[in-house]
């Protein structure tokens, strides 16, 4: 009932945006044609970072934001399989809580886990996602973002209306293997010359259900089973419906936004001694409200942003085999910032920064100790922009308080991390340049961690990270040149984490086992490309590449079996490439992902070795123009070679599967 609920509230909400647009409309005879701009960035970013914008998203064979994140180096996606399976990051062996996600300028939150997610998240609405080691290349931001490892910012499409437009509409229909029904829909409109607004919503429906081969070889090498079944309890049924406004003011600009997201979802537990159904499943639904203001005064600018969150979490398992759960969750989440930015001289800037933020989790679980959690941020941070040279430096406080019911909370946690960004172009008039950061972060052990009875361990450390980077960059554009753009960058990094949690499936998908490593050393090299050819008019080629080589090794005790061995699910190798062609409204693209072996527990034997796999994607699609109708037609066809993986042990991938896509635009 709830999802059919949602489902009319969208269309409904659709039916009377697309009524207020009609009015608004002005009569025009015609709409100017989209027109490309590209331009050459006059500010270069500091700080190492992967993007990928506009078109470029929506050519990579990807549904969900965590699917996109595959291409960046350094990053590891946990899948567990299907349509709604679900999808969390690790950028370069840290771990997901290292990992903070930005949704429009705010951080996403999750107090219960710290894991977001992000195959909650559609790429429909999504028009930039960037991923930064260490922290965003800017001083004026929330002192919250100054404390991850790493950050993913996701940015959701602006209206652009050009001269006698007043709204715009989109709507797409995907199809597809698992009996995929997957409609959107956005409209833009315009308001007023200061004010625009946009609704997009989505729903997504899948049985999940695909073909896999079992195939599992004993220790001694010898084949113990090999089977094909099909792949149950991974059905899908979700909504997400999404407000935006944008406002211009006379010193400044506004932004408003409302989300949610609700789904059922079963859960493929993992696949043990010929089991092949668990009776697990999800309710979700993820709410939230935000603004943000940008003011500018002379030399000073101020940002500030508020949010109001609530989560439901409804998890229950029925399974025979298992004890039965019947589990509801529900966390709530208070959001302040305030982020301020003075330029003293030219290219010399200070910012100041302070976040409130609070968090509760409640639960109807027998003796649930109800724990709500103060944190508090204060950051300083400084800027100095030379002739051909950059420094950035910044120091972030964080002071955690804690309460429970009916216990002792832990004590409470004051950490002070220090961060130094350089940057710099060693040869005048050259597009090569140096980048190197210091950085370190701490991150507080979740409700999950610390207090639930049976996964919980109330004696976990907090984690705390340092992180060294080096890299060098050859950027260079070309517009109208037979070679577009070139862009080639290589980052050596060494990351020491002390008191490493790390949490793995106990069983039960949604129920994890925690527990402090102690001390991980982290060694890497990313390794990016990007070249983009135009031959002849009209007709572009575009490559791009990444290589990550990472030893993550557990050095906490030299009398453990596992000491020096690398940890779960990191693998040495990875990579993808991607290859796409453009020609008069035709795109054909190719992408090609690669993760190499791994063990899938703390000792690396024979036992626990995890084979490497490899995926190939390809799609076609083609844009045509009726009038001021725009249309697209897209085919996609992944996992090509229908190559049989595992991402996580025993949770088994689909093999060959396809999607069709078309899309309308006024």
């Amino acid at each position: 009932m709830t999802c059919r609920r949602n489902i009319v509230i969208i269309t409904a909400a659709l039916f009377t945006t697309t009524l207020l647009a009609e009015e608004l409309t002005d009569t025009v005879s015609h709409r100017l044609g989209e027109v490309l701009v590209t331009a050459r960035r006059t500010e270069r970013d500091i700080i190492p970072v992967q993007t990928l914008t506009g078109e470029e998203l929506h050519r990579l064979n990807s549904n969900s934001v965590a699917d996109a994140l595959r291409f960046f180096s350094g990053v590891q996606v946990k899948d567990y399989g299907g349509v709604g399976g679900i999808k969390t990051v690790n950028i370069r062996s840290m771990g997901t809580n290292h990992t903070g996600v930005v949704y429009d300028g705010v951080e996403l939150g999750n107090a219960q886990n710290g894991q977001i997610d992000l195959g909650q998240f559609s790429l429909d609405n999504i028009e930039g996602l960037s991923l930064y080691n260490g922290q965003k290349s800017e001083i004026l931001q929330p002192a919250k973002d100054f404390g991850s490892a790493g950050t993913i910012y996701m940015r959701t499409r602006k209206p652009v209306f050009n001269d006698g437009e007043s709204y715009h509409a989109r709507a797409t229909f995907r199809t597809g293997s698992f009996d995929l029904i997957n409609p959107s829909a956005l409209v833009e409109l315009k308001l007023s010359e200061r004010i625009s607004a946009s609704l997009s919503a989505e729903l997504i429906n899948s049985s999940g259900k695909y073909k896999f081969r079992y195939r599992r070889v004993n220790p001694a090498g010898e084949l113990a089973y090999d089977t094909t079944a099909v792949r149950e309890n991974g059905d899908i049924n979700a909504t997400r419906i999404e407000l935006n406004t944008y406002g211009s003011l006379r010193s400044g600009s506004w932004t408003f936004k409302a989300y949610n997201y609700n789904s059922e979802r079963g859960v493929p537990g993992a696949i043990v001694n010929n089991v092949w159904r668990h009776g697990e499943r999800i309710w979700d639904t993820n709410s939230f409200i935000q603004g943000r203001y940008t003011g500018y005064f002379g030399k000073f600018t101020t940002l500030n942003s508020v949010k109001y969150a609530f989560y439901r979490t409804h998890y229950v398992n029925n399974d025979d085999k298992q004890v039965k759960i019947d589990n509801l969750y529900k966390q709530k989440e208070i959001y302040l910032s305030s982020a301020n930015e003075y330029e003293i001289v030219n290219n010399w800037s200070v910012s100041a920064s302070y976040d409130f933020l609070w968090n509760t989790l409640d639960a109807d679980m027998y003796g649930f100790v109800k724990p709500d959690r103060i944190s508090q941020f204060l950051s300083a941070a400084t800027a100095l922009n030379l002739d051909r040279f950059k420094v950035q430096a910044s120091v972030l406080g964080t002071f955690i308080h804690d309460r429970i019911k009916g216990q002792q909370a832990p004590d409470d946690k004051h950490v002070f991390s220090p961060a130094l960004y350089l940057s710099g172009y060693p040869f005048r008039n050259t597009d090569f340049s140096l980048r190197a950061f210091f950085k370190r972060s701490f991150r507080m052990p979740t409700f999950n961690d610390l207090y639930y009875a049976d996964m919980g361990n109330s004696l976990l450390s907090p984690e705390r990270v340092t992180q060294y980077n080096f890299g060098v960059l050859y950027d260079r554009n070309r517009p109208g040149r037979p070679v577009n753009a070139i862009r080639l960058s290589a980052d050596v990094y060494y990351n020491k984490v002390k008191d490493k949690i790390v949490a793995y499936p106990k069983g039960q998908q949604f129920r994890w086992t925690m527990l402090n490593l102690g001390l991980v050393d982290i060694r890497g090299v990313d390794v990016t490309g990007l070249l983009t050819l135009n031959p002849l008019k009209d007709f572009y080629i575009t490559g791009r590449v990444q290589y990550t080589w990472q030893r993550a090794i557990d050095i906490t005790n030299p009398a453990d079996n596992y000491y020096r061995d690398q940890i779960p699910y990191i693998p040495h190798h990875s990579g993808a490439a991607v290859v796409n062609v453009q020609w008069r409204g035709w795109n054909a693209n190719y992408s090609w992902i690669y993760v190499g072996e791994r063990y899938n527990q703390q000792e690396n034997i024979r036992y626990n070795y995890t084979q490497p796999w490899y995926t190939s994607d390809i799609s076609l699609s083609k844009d045509f123009r009726l009038g001021r109708v725009n249309l697209r037609g897209l085919i996609e066809i992944n996992n090509l070679l229908s190559q049989d993986y595992d991402v996580i042990l025993n949770y088994p991938m689909p093999k060959r599967n396809y999607r069709f896509t078309i899309t309308v635009e006024l």
